[in-house]
């Protein structure tokens, strides 16, 4: 894993909210099969995603904040604030009431100890599983959207899946850098 905190790609669990995004879009997609780039609400970010592929800018450098961001800038739903806090939650085998409590856990042991080396130390762990967490996700949304670019389907629908394929891959790298996984790890 990457200790040096400027070094990670994803520094704090706010970071991670644009890939949590990705993935509800992808669950999103997958439930429903009419959605294309024009009907989604990440429309922007991903027509942004289609235009830097045709024009040969999604490649190696570029990272995941600098792509997803480079459309707009999505905002926080009740749907995604409540799948984060269960997805958080399921880090410790909860749901969304167990999420509430690790986001909350940091500030009650600041309050208990008095200092700030438990926050400190339970934000690396949180962050950590949580960086976890969405890579694992992120893997196995990339193979179900792979299964479904495989099938029968509307070159719009096609390119929405491409768009979310480019960003989960990028995701699942910059997750590998954070987490410090080699190709062989892989």
């Amino acid at each position: 894993m990457i200790e040096n905190k400027k070094d990670m790609k994803f520094q704090n669990i706010a970071t991670l909210k644009a890939v949590e995004s990705v993935i509800n879009e992808v669950n999103k997609a997958i439930e429903d099969e009419e959605l294309t780039i024009k009907t989604s609400k990440m429309s922007k970010t991903l027509a942004g995603i289609i235009g830097a592929s045709l024009g040969g800018g999604v490649g190696g450098s570029i990272g995941f904040s600098a792509l997803y961001f480079g459309g707009s800038v999505v905002g926080l739903s009740a749907a995604g604030i409540t799948s984060g806090l269960a997805a958080t939650g399921s880090i410790i085998g909860g749901g969304m009431l167990a999420g509430i409590g690790l986001i909350a856990l940091p500030a009650i042991a600041l309050a208990s100890v008095g200092t700030g080396v438990a926050l400190i130390n339970s934000d690396k762990k949180n962050l950590l599983e949580l960086k976890k967490c969405y890579y694992q996700e992120a893997l196995i949304k990339r193979d179900v959207i792979s299964q479904f670019l495989k099938m029968d389907i509307t070159d719009e629908r096609r390119e929405y899946l491409n768009a979310l394929d480019i960003l989960l891959k990028v995701a699942i790298k910059d997750l590998e850098h954070n987490l410090g996984k080699k190709d062989e790890d892989i």
